[in-house]
């Protein structure tokens, strides 16, 4: 595997973990922010509709990654 190649996998796999990292972060900030002021909870849905399709989006990035690397090996 060349060099350049492993970088490109490694710089997608450090934005996939920032994705994951941020999605959570932002879905319990915003889970206790619409606790504290009382939002409807079709907004709170909202928010994990919203988590999900970020966790979708990293999930996609993680099969490409695998399948990447598996490309790469052989």
């Amino acid at each position: 595997m060349s060099t350049e190649q492993d970088r490109k996998i490694a710089a997608k796999g450090r934005h996939v973990s920032l994705v994951i990292a941020g999605t959570m972060i932002l879905w319990l900030a915003a889970q206790w922010i619409g606790g504290a002021i009382g939002l409807p909870s079709r907004y709170v849905f909202l928010f994990d509709l919203l988590a999900l399709a970020g966790l979708i989006y990293a999930g996609v990035n993680i099969l490409q990654i695998w399948r990447a690397r598996r490309n790469s090996e052989g």
